[in-house]
């Protein structure tokens, strides 16, 4: 029988590190990928030691233009089949886009938009073929509105968002599930863990730790889910940036000390 495993980029930190260990608490064989090689030779040694599954690191670069014909090609050398597809890793910078470094929106867009729905194409014609497996997108709850400030970032996991319900519908009938996650703030590296106020919004629920993430994106991956927004808080947020009519967002911007505004 074939030894199917599980692909996780950005498995070495964050959502990502957790998904990796929720899937191999399931007895799922893994292949976690970054591009930061000491976390991710310790990410893998760590998972290995405690669920006692094989756990393969691949170092790679997913803001290549060639990165997702490059791992898909490292993994059939290697002879691996993928079940499921984690496409996680990721990025945030905030700021205007007259003010953007040109670099990192190419960085950004290459790893949001462009390499995640590339290996949708690969891995997802060998599932499609075999009828069988998943496909799980990280993507946030900024696809519900576009806000100033986050316009390359929001607009990158909108992409996900639509692109992840329109693949569902093209692959569900040869028996593929796809599932798009969408949460709310993450207590990640993004933020001081260590600081009182992240770990009171932890506390009280308004951020959500990456393993509680984790754990609601697995089991809605497995119960065959669109859309999976972990959490009380990130639903009505959910909700409330779908329905904030567009005189608030442009009083939000006039309002904001950290965009630059015209002076008199």
């Amino acid at each position: 029988m074939t030894t199917r495993y599980a692909l996780v980029t950005g498995g070495c930190s964050g959502i990502g590190l957790e998904i990796a260990r929720e899937l191999a608490g399931r007895g799922y064989p893994l292949l976690l990928v970054s591009n930061r090689d000491a976390e991710l030779e310790a990410a893998a040694r760590e998972i290995a030691a405690t669920y006692g599954v094989e756990a393969c690191p691949i170092k790679m670069d997913l803001a290549r233009s060639e990165a997702a014909r490059a791992l898909y090609q490292e993994v059939t050398s290697r002879g691996l089949e993928v079940e499921i597809l984690v496409s996680n890793a990721g990025m945030f910078f905030f700021g205007e886009v007259a003010d953007a470094d040109p670099a990192r929106v190419e960085t950004m867009m290459q790893l949001h938009v462009v390499t995640p729905s590339l290996l949708a194409h690969f891995f997802g014609q060998d599932m499609r073929a075999r009828r069988s497996g998943h496909i799980l997108f990280t993507s946030s709850i900024s696809a519900w509105r576009d806000f100033p400030g986050i316009a390359y970032y929001g607009s990158s996991k909108t992409f996900l968002r639509s692109f992840a319900c329109a693949l569902r519908e093209e692959l569900s009938v040869w028996g593929v599930n796809v599932t798009c996650l969408a949460p709310g703030a993450v207590a990640t590296n993004l933020y001081d863990r260590t600081g009182v106020p992240v770990q009171k919004a932890v506390k009280y629920g308004v951020m959500k730790d990456p393993a509680q993430i984790a754990g609601a994106a697995v089991q809605g991956m497995f119960r065959g889910k669109a859309v999976v927004v972990p959490g009380l808080s990130a639903k009505i947020m959910a909700f409330a940036m779908a329905h904030l009519p567009q005189w608030a967002i442009r009083l939000l911007r006039r309002r904001a000390p950290f965009l630059p505004m015209p002076k008199d």
